[in-house]
């Protein structure tokens, strides 16, 4: 079921063959299969979680030292976006001071005055919440992705053979009906 998300056509195939070749692009940076998706998912979700600028640039510094999905994992740094960057870091700011056993500051504002005032006081509990949703709930992300692939295919594989099965049932059926 996952696996078919992923699937090319053979018409799509020839096209994306072609960008790599013109641009000369390891083919492996686009591959399509279990441990080259999870991993872009992991990759991207790591970066994703840090606050910190250019996280695509990240993503592809990355590159040289796993062989993953780079489009999936470009496309998992935008899950921080403007929009969910605030609420996101308040939620790792939150989860940096329970880690530390620490009360935090309770009276937040969304301005950048506000922020520079009070880096010194929040730089530590924001990390310490980043490196737990970038470490742990990656991790776990991408061992639940694995899981459900691996599923995906058995069950596609036993799928395939009840329907096998079936067929040979009914045509056995078939052919007894014309004896």
């Amino acid at each position: 079921m996952i696996r078919k998300v992923f699937k090319k056509k053979p018409s799509e195939k020839g096209k994306l063959d072609a960008f790599l070749d013109k641009y000369k692009l390891p083919k492996s940076f686009f591959g399509i299969n279990r441990r080259s998706v999870t991993r872009g998912v992991a990759v991207g979700l790591f970066w994703g979680f840090i606050p910190m600028p250019m996280q695509m640039l990240a993503v592809i510094a990355t590159t040289p030292l796993l062989k993953f999905n780079v489009p999936i994992a470009i496309s998992m740094v935008w899950l921080s976006n403007p929009f969910t960057m605030p609420p996101m870091y308040y939620m790792e700011y939150l989860t940096g001071n329970f880690i530390l056993g620490q009360e935090g500051i309770h009276d937040i504002e969304m301005t950048v005055a506000w922020f520079k005032s009070n880096l010194g006081d929040i730089f530590i509990p924001l990390y310490v919440g980043t490196a737990f949703y970038s470490i742990v709930v990656t991790g776990m992300i991408y061992l639940l992705l694995n899981r459900l692939w691996v599923y995906s295919v058995k069950s596609e594989k036993e799928e395939k053979i009840l329907h096998r099965k079936q067929r040979e049932k009914n045509k056995h059926k078939h052919h007894k009906g014309k004896n």
